[in-house]
């Protein structure tokens, strides 16, 4: 299975958010700082009509995610 990708920013509280659930889940990603990785912030630009929507999450069977609620992510990660 290829690894999710989570496209972020270091201060932003819902891309935190996220990670906890996927750091608490034991769930393994792959990090990208699009504040540190400009190949990754294009990707999310790109995939967000411009914006630098973080977190993006990009998931092995190529559905993403956009500033998922709690629930929004722990629904997609349960069909995992």
């Amino acid at each position: 299975m290829t690894q999710i990708k989570v496209f972020g920013s270091q201060w932003c509280g819902d891309t935190l958010r996220a990670l906890r659930i996927l750091d608490k889940r034991n769930i393994a990603y792959e990090w990208i700082d699009i504040d540190r990785d400009k190949a990754g912030e294009e990707i999310v630009k790109n995939l967000n009509k411009a914006y630098r929507s973080v977190p993006t999450i990009v998931f092995p069977d190529k559905s993403i995610l956009v500033e998922p609620s709690n629930q929004q992510l722990n629904e997609k990660l349960d069909q995992l």
